[in-house]
């Protein structure tokens, strides 16, 4: 594919998602270079059409726009600063885990050495980058943005700029992240149910499936409750989880299977019950992990 009128990028990082990324700009024909401590896994890339940066230095001065795969803020920033000054002038673009604070010290960092910045997240696992429906969504100057928003959507046709404040991504990302282990755990404990009964975990996937869309279904609803601080007409009430929980008393014996890791959630239900709020949404659980 022709690399005209294409801005050049670089690739700081090549795990899963950073070799997926640059493998993603390589196929749309953008001039790429990468980068990674261990030059083993540029090669493959490298064979693709990738030039290997012999240094972090190289790596920045190659191309205007630079996006850093690298495991956490504090990684990212230990590797830039030997040549932070050849970021000037240059996007910076950081793709790491870590949370808010973690990318407002980036983005003071990355503007003392004279470099525009965005933060970013990428909502999906390696195989989904560069299709159409993958989201990735930014927090940073919103010109910045617009300049390099055509060269971004490369890694995923659903771009999102949530504003101008550089650490809306990892706020986003920290939020809705939170969901992600106990939604899993949970399946695991399903899974581990069916199985002690000899059924495969496959088996309950179609309607595992069904139940978070559902979950999602009533998200819109929940998060107005919140928004407006009435609780006072549930279609699903505290009371209703709360009852809920005797039901499930005798599970890990029966099925020999640990379910521990759920009571501190029970024990949210009783103090809501505690404090009289029985009759009201299950969404008002919110004000107990308010502090």
């Amino acid at each position: 594919m022709t690399t005209d009128n294409r801005t050049p990028v670089t690739i700081l990082g090549l795990g899963s998602m950073g070799t997926a990324l640059a493998e993603a700009f390589i196929e749309a024909g953008h001039p790429t270079t990468v980068w990674n401590r261990s030059e083993g896994k540029a090669r493959p890339l490298v064979e693709k059409g990738a030039v290997r940066a012999e240094t972090i230095a190289d790596a920045l001065t190659a191309s205007p726009l630079i996006i850093s795969v690298l495991s956490t803020y504090e990684v990212t920033l230990q590797v830039l600063e030997p040549a932070g000054a050849a970021l000037a002038g240059r996007t910076l673009v950081t793709l790491n885990s870590g949370v808010p604070a973690g990318a407002r010290e980036m983005a003071a960092w990355a503007a003392a050495r004279g470099a525009l910045f965005l933060d970013g997240a990428i909502k999906n696992v390696p195989a989904a980058v560069g299709k159409a429906d993958t989201l990735l969504y930014y927090g940073g100057d919103k010109a910045v943005f617009d300049r390099h928003e055509a060269t971004l959507r490369v890694m995923g046709g659903h771009t999102v700029h949530l504003g101008a404040e550089p650490d809306l991504a990892a706020l986003y990302e920290t939020a809705v992240g939170a969901t992600l282990l106990p939604a899993l755990v949970g399946f695991f404990q399903g899974a581990a149910l069916v199985t002690a009964r000899g059924l495969t975990a496959s088996t309950m996937v179609p309607y595992a499936v069904k139940w978070l869309e559902m979950i999602g279904s009533v998200m819109p609803a929940l998060a107005e409750e919140i928004d407006s601080g009435d609780y006072s007409r549930p279609f699903s009430s505290i009371g209703v989880f709360y009852d809920g929980l005797a039901g499930e008393r005798g599970l890990d014996q029966e099925a020999n299977v640990d379910t521990s890791w759920q009571e501190p959630m029970n024990e949210l239900l009783r103090r809501a019950v505690a404090e009289g709020r029985r009759e009201q949404s299950i969404s008002a659980l919110i004000e107990l992990l308010r502090k």
